[in-house]
């Protein structure tokens, strides 16, 4: 009974939430389409003729909106998770960490990339903190990969949460990348402590 409860509970909130309903009356598959929009207000880099990689890109709400916004060359959404086909997107279903999906990541893009997006989490485990740490090391992971395969202008955006890891992401970002921005989209949950970090011109180390 508590389960259907907590599923029934989930639901409401949904229904009450702006971005929920505007994503599905917009044809979008996440309301976190919204966040990635509202960033790009703001900073900017979704540019015609881009490459752009998607990590941890399922149900597809980034690359569908990349796919819409722009006329990019080369968008490659990547997870291990299975993402239905989107126009104009190549998918890559797998770990992004393992050395053989890298090597597919590379290829693609023929070592060079203007765009490296991630919007990834870990699956929670009702440890806020423990929760907060791995999807930190995601973030890391995912900068590992953008400061190799991003151009010297290119640009990473990643979501990370408050927390113990927040100082050595902040840190790597700000050795590696000319600028580096933390942002609060509006379309975040308020309750939620998740903040993205945009980061831009690569500094080769």
């Amino acid at each position: 009974m508590k389960k259907n409860k907590n599923s029934k509970d989930w639901l409401i909130k949904q229904r009450k939430d702006t971005f929920f309903v505007k994503a599905k009356s917009e044809g979008y598959r996440s309301r976190s389409a919204f966040k990635l929009i509202e960033m790009n207000n703001k900073f900017n880099f979704l540019r015609k003729n881009s490459s752009i990689l998607d990590l941890g890109s399922s149900p597809g709400g980034w690359s569908q909106v990349v796919s819409k916004k722009i006329k990019a060359s080369k968008i490659l959404a990547v997870d291990i998770k299975p993402m239905e086909t989107l126009k104009n997107v190549t998918f890559i279903n797998g770990n992004f960490q393992e050395s053989f999906i890298e090597k597919k990541i590379f290829s693609f893009f023929n070592h060079k990339a203007d765009l490296v997006l991630s919007d990834m989490a870990a699956n929670t485990t009702g440890n806020k903190e423990l929760d907060s740490y791995r999807t930190g090391e995601l973030c890391i992971n995912a900068m590992n990969l953008a400061i190799k395969i991003l151009n010297k202008q290119g640009a990473f955006v990643s979501k990370l949460f408050m927390g113990s890891i927040f100082d050595e992401i902040n840190g790597k970002a700000k050795n590696h990348f000319k600028n580096v921005v933390k942002y609060k989209p509006i379309s975040s949950k308020k309750e939620s402590k998740e903040i993205y970090i945009f980061c831009k011109g690569v500094l080769k180390i």
